[in-house]
């Protein structure tokens, strides 16, 4: 008895060492992200790639702004180019020229996007300005330019917000009177911790002699070294001037003759030789600094658009048709961004959906041909797709090709994305059957006769006998049965009429599966014989 058990324990211990080898037989994995990379992904909306979460580029919502196709974005400055001196315009416009003091800071400190602008506040007069745009053909900010709407933002991180440090100057000459000019000049400072605006000869007055200056503040202070956003917008049928922070309105003034709603009004005219100049003496960040020739009575300040994103993969070759794809499995997690430092939560699988309302939803679809999807037998978005839950067993996907969607939303207060760094796709080939053993030839008058054993191979429906005169090439005609291949059905035995006598022939049998004669198998043993007349 102990004997028996010994062995049975030997017994038990070989086969949980050889079981992962058993299970699974004939299935393989295709990964996608991670080190494999993201170029099986195309139709990418409103999702971008990232590389300072994981050890590989994850998917992501790209960031929360007005489109870069927005016919009315005359300047946008997005400081992701990972170089001070490489920083520009993205819309071309102006020219940029940066100084000592001015760095990149990464995604990690960026609000938008994968980067910004970090400015160190040199406080000597001399220090030269560290950024300074300067407008190019075409700018809105071209001299003698008439403008009526348009609108300013920017995103800002004070260190400390000191008084007097300078975040926003625009200077031109303006000639008041022939040969005499005056200094045009747009001011944003800091001041008791807040930001105040002034606008010097910014508007046009009709009478030559006159000037105009416009102020406004902010009613409530800055918080130190946390992003708040800044938009100074301008209405061209009203003369109203707002000033907006994290989408509050906080001061507003009227550029017409009366001072308030209605009158005369006084519209922006670009002085001559102007630039632009950020960041003056001032220690912090700047980010996403755009100009718009319109008034937007929307901006945008999630750091994540609240529709989410949406992307697919291509339409994958798994290479037999039928194939079974079983299961995909998806890693990936949440992430913000808080005083520099990315948080990360991690998911496992069917956990794509977090407690701050982020999260992953997943869809499917598998065909022969990726140009006709079956339909869908579950709620998608639309009639081809499958719901998907990560990790779980999947059952009637069946194809040669497979598309995998995947929809992102953010976090209901638009801080927070979720993201995805790999997807495991699972699948068996619906690989044809082996082909038959044991095959005999023997020669008859006119004819042979073939037999051999079935194919290990519960799917087969069928053989095809080929035959030909030369050997592997199985180009035969003008046998009874008609020329090669002959399909003889699931028979395991064929006779072969019709041959000539004293020629040599060489014969090869495949199996096909139930679906199809033409999902064949390997050719068997090839096999050869002559037919001869018979003596009588």
């Amino acid at each position: 008895m102990k004997g028996i058990r010994s062995l049975m324990g030997l017994l038990l211990y070989t086969l949980a060492l050889i079981s992962p080898h058993l299970y699974g037989v004939g299935e393989k994995t295709l990964l996608i992200g991670g080190g494999a990379s993201w170029n099986m992904v195309e139709n990418r909306t409103g999702i971008t790639e990232v590389s300072s979460i994981r050890p590989y580029p994850v998917l992501i919502l790209a960031s929360a702004l007005h489109s870069d196709r927005d016919a009315s974005l005359d300047m946008d400055l997005s400081f992701d180019e990972g170089a001070a001196g490489l920083f520009i315009d993205r819309v071309g416009h102006y020219r940029v020229s940066t100084s000592e003091g001015l760095y990149p800071a990464d995604r990690r400190f960026a609000r938008i996007g994968m980067g910004a602008a970090l400015f160190s506040g040199s406080q000597f007069a001399s220090a030269p300005v560290p950024l300074v745009i300067t407008p190019q053909q075409g700018a809105l900010l071209t001299s003698g330019q008439v403008l009526r709407d348009f609108t300013l933002e920017f995103w800002l991180f004070p260190m400390n917000l000191e008084n007097g440090e300078q975040i926003l100057s625009w200077i031109a000459s303006k000639q008041q009177v022939p040969g005499k000019s005056v200094l045009q000049r747009i001011q944003c400072i800091a001041a008791k911790n807040r930001l105040q605006w002034n606008f010097l000869d910014f508007f046009y007055v009709n009478a030559v002699t006159d000037r105009i200056t416009i102020s406004l503040e902010g009613s409530k202070p800055l918080i130190p070294q946390t992003w708040s956003h800044h938009l100074i917008r301008f209405d061209a049928d009203t003369g109203l001037l707002e000033y907006l922070v994290n989408g509050d309105i906080e001061a507003i003034a009227y550029a017409t003759a009366s001072g308030r709603e209605g009158g005369e009004i006084y519209y922006p005219r670009i002085g001559q030789e102007g630039n632009l100049s950020l960041g003056e003496h001032f220690v912090g960040m700047m980010d996403e600094v755009r100009l718009y020739s319109r008034f937007i009575t929307d901006p945008v300040i999630r750091k994540y658009p609240v529709q989410g994103g949406r992307v697919e993969t291509k339409a994958l070759d798994l290479g037999e048709t039928n194939t079974s794809i079983f299961m995909v499995e998806a890693s990936g997690g949440r992430t913000s961004n808080s005083g520099g430092k990315i948080q990360n939560e991690r998911a496992g699988q069917q956990g794509f959906s977090f407690s701050d309302d982020s999260a992953i939803q997943f869809f499917i679809r598998a065909a022969d041909s990726p140009y006709q999807w079956a339909a869908a037998t579950a709620v998608s978005p639309d009639s081809t797709w499958r719901l998907l839950v990560p990790g779980t067993v999947l059952s009637g996907i069946n194809g040669r090709f497979v598309q995998i969607a995947m929809v992102f939303y953010p976090s209901g207060d638009g801080e927070t994305s979720p993201y995805l760094d790999t997807i495991r796709i699972h699948y068996r080939p619906d690989e044809p059957p082996p082909p038959p053993s044991g095959i005999m030839a023997i020669a008859q008058d006119g004819a042979v006769e073939l037999s051999w054993k079935p194919s290990n191979d519960a799917d087969v429906a069928g053989y095809l006998v080929y035959y030909g005169t030369a050997s592997g090439n199985y180009f035969g005609e003008g046998a009874v049965i008609g020329g090669s291949p002959v399909n003889v059905g699931k028979q395991t035995s064929v006779r072969i009429d019709g041959l000539t006598n004293g020629t040599l022939y060489y014969f090869a049998v495949a199996a096909y599966d139930r679906r199809e004669a033409t999902h064949i198998g390997a050719f068997s043993r090839e096999i050869s014989a002559r037919p001869l007349r018979m003596i009588e």
